[in-house]
């Protein structure tokens, strides 16, 4: 049998793949793969962060500059922000690598005047190390960057004195470098942020900084029902911020809650809206205000009367206690109870402006359209124009056998709307606060010896975002039907909130001013608005465990509860085996705990 002639080996060219090509290509992927891990997990916590702290499109940009992996090497891998698993804390540096990008030709394949393999691979080891020595440094100039006494006294500057305090003295006054200021908060940039502009990095310094004046240690001395009135008793410049669970009593549904306007907008189907917050969407209020007028009525302040809640803040204000009250509510309930010193900021229906030439006016002006359910105008837009000279009507088209012949004297169909609308002067999804918010905050804070939050979620922002911005010694006091996880009250009490507060006020020894008398041609619901008599107090709130949290009636503190209550029953079995031991208030590591609770 003749055998064939064994056929010659092929000399390698440039264009072939050796033996060890596929291991080469691994092990650039691996690397590529590593180095861009970091920049890929610490970029994704600084986007996701955006949420918290806004971002302008040229820093999103500039974030996103250089983020690519040479897809030549590693098709099947490509790095992507929103898909890269975080391995350990990406915004502490722990996971390391940066982006390298390999010399290719567009069409992936090496050309003349490129290193060959061998060089390439020797290059790309040289580049790891180089890399990877550069990391090892920032690293350990991290470690020696700042002292402890240094770290101190920059949180007490954030915390007590607030973010524009500590840029203004450590990045302008001392003109310390951002990444090296980042050091003080664990946080260790990589090589591909550190090179980003610099309002970038003032970008990445605000969302550090932010993270860490939400992180406040709770007061542990602060724990009862005394310790509350006691601080009210004490103090005399308190700030009190209000929501939509104040007015609930008065019949005015919050926005939130499971039977609140929200759902209840979602449930009926009653209007024409693919989002039910698209009732307070600038842009669609713009296009159709016709579906806000007809349910602006439902939430019109001449139909209520002021609640124990309202009438308490008015009494603080007459004690000469109340520093200024926030509310985030439209219905005007706490001027109406008489509350001088009050930012509403949210706006409210006390004025109405023109969306086209912003003219204002009192809210009465509209009050009858609003009650009737028609669309205002702006009576400066919107002047008697004079009659308008008769024009002989355009002749008729007339029909042709190939289509319909329209004359060019046809007019288009007017708008549904004139150009002038009124619209009352509350903040819509879309539109800024008033600077009357930012200005009164900047000055409160530096008089405020106490906090006092009632009936609100905080999920709003800006306001969501007012604690954050006061000193972290000052107590904070919740007074909420639910718990609000992202934030750390000093004693929280849960349930309905006029209970809570008559039951204050009896503690107190306070009687509350009378409700207001209003002329209305409407019917007003009248609950809660006499004293209560004192048999309905001796049911007392129910304490959960040791702790800071009371539950009253109406209270739905659901798992954040349960996990509470769970916490404290392992402290007291602890107790319970070792007698001798002292009992004391919870420490930092087990608030620490009860936060990491909240959750959940």
């Amino acid at each position: 049998m003749q055998s064939s002639p064994p056929t010659p080996p092929t000399p390698p060219s440039r264009g072939s793949v050796s033996a060890e090509e596929p291991q080469r290509r691994v092990k650039r992927s691996a690397a590529n793969k590593a180095r861009s891990s970091l920049y890929a997990a610490q970029l994704r916590a600084f986007l996701e962060a955006a949420e918290m702290v806004d971002a302008d499109p040229d820093v999103i940009e500039d974030l996103l500059e250089g983020f690519q992996v040479d897809s030549s090497d590693d098709e099947d891998e490509d790095v992507n922000v929103e898909e890269e698993e975080e391995e350990g804390d990406p915004s502490a540096g722990v996971v390391q690598g940066v982006d390298a990008k390999q010399e290719r030709g567009s069409d992936g394949r090496e050309h003349p005047g490129m290193p060959d393999r061998s060089q390439e691979d020797a290059e790309s080891e040289t580049d790891d190390e180089d890399i990877g020595a550069e990391w090892e440094a920032y690293l350990q100039e991290a470690q020696t960057a700042w002292t402890k006494q240094e770290v101190k006294e920059m949180m007490l500057t954030l915390k007590e004195k607030g973010m524009p305090a500590f840029v203004t003295e450590y990045v302008v006054r001392r003109a310390v470098p951002i990444p090296k200021l980042l050091y003080a908060f664990g946080v260790c940039l990589c090589p591909e942020l550190r090179a980003k502009q610099p309002r970038t990095l003032m970008y990445l310094l605000r969302v550090v900084l932010s993270r860490e004046l939400e992180s406040r240690e709770r007061l542990s001395q602060y724990n009862t029902i005394d310790d509350v009135v006691n601080l009210i008793q004490t103090s005399s410049r308190i700030l009190i911020l209000t929501g939509a669970g104040i007015s609930v009593s008065c019949g005015i549904p919050d926005f939130r809650s499971r039977n609140g306007l929200y759902a209840s907008l979602q449930e009926n189907g009653e209007y024409d809206l693919d989002d039910p917050q698209q009732m307070f969407d600038i842009e669609y209020f713009r296009e159709n205000p016709a579906v806000f007028y007809s349910f602006a009525s439902k939430i019109y302040p001449s139909n209520f009367i002021p609640s124990p809640c309202h009438r308490f803040i008015k009494l603080i204000e007459d004690k000469g206690k109340l520093l200024r009250n926030y509310t985030q509510n439209i219905d005007t309930l706490e001027t109406l109870a008489g509350v001088k010193r009050v930012v509403q900021c949210h706006g409210s229906f006390a004025t109405a402006s023109c969306i086209n030439c912003r003219v204002r006016v009192p809210g009465a002006d509209i009050a009858d359209d609003i009650m009737n359910q028609r669309v205002p105008i702006c009576k400066v837009c919107n002047i008697a124009q004079p009659p308008a000279i008769p024009v002989k009507p355009g002749k008729k088209g007339k029909k042709r056998k190939e289509g319909w012949d329209s004359d060019a004297s046809d007019e288009p169909e007017p708008p549904a709307y004139p150009p002038g609308i009124m619209k009352p002067d509350i903040t819509f999804f879309g539109e800024k606060l008033d600077d009357v918010f930012e200005r009164s905050l900047m000055e409160d804070r530096l008089q405020v010896d106490l906090l006092i939050i009632i009936g609100t979620s905080l999920k709003v922002s800006p306001v969501s975002e007012t604690i954050s911005h006061l000193p972290h010694s000052v107590p904070q006091i919740l007074i909420n039907k639910t718990p609000i996880k992202h934030i750390n009250p000093d004693v929280v009490l849960l349930g309905n909130a006029d209970d809570i507060i008559l039951h204050l006020c009896q503690k107190l020894g306070w009687d509350l001013p009378e409700a207001p008398t209003l002329d209305r041609t409407l019917d007003a619901p009248r609950a809660n608005l006499k004293k209560r008599p004192s048999a309905e107090f001796e049911r007392e709130p129910r304490r959960v465990g040791n702790s800071h949290v009371w539950l009253f009636e109406g209270a739905e503190g659901g798992k954040w509860v349960d996990e509470i209550e769970r916490q404290y029953q392992r402290q007291d079995q602890t107790t319970d085996v070792s007698p001798s031991a002292p009992s004391a208030p919870p420490g930092p590591s087990a608030e620490r705990s009860a936060k990491k609770a909240r959750t959940d």
